[in-house]
């Protein structure tokens, strides 16, 4: 059976193609009521993202600082909503 890989959309900044590759690794998700990017804290989903990563990279860009860029994403996102009351 043929498969087609859907090409993700163009991003203008390293920042915003490295949160493209999470969501679509599963890595983060964005919060349904106020749109902030949550970390989802699955290390397989992470994994995927990485892989990911390196190998469909903007131009010009190594595998390493395709991973840094990962790294920095997931280091400036929480996994929680500032904005959602905190669960009792």
């Amino acid at each position: 059976m043929l498969m087609t890989k859907e090409k993700r959309t163009s991003t203008r900044t390293l920042r915003g193609w490295a949160i493209a590759v999470l969501q679509e690794a599963g890595a983060v998700r964005e919060c349904e009521y106020h749109g902030w990017m949550q970390d989802r804290a699955d290390p397989h989903a992470r994994n995927r993202a990485f892989e990911l990563a390196r190998q469909d990279r903007p131009p010009g860009l190594s595998p390493e600082a395709a991973a840094v860029a990962i790294v920095e994403v997931l280091d400036s996102i929480g996994d929680t909503c500032p904005e959602c009351p905190p669960e009792p």
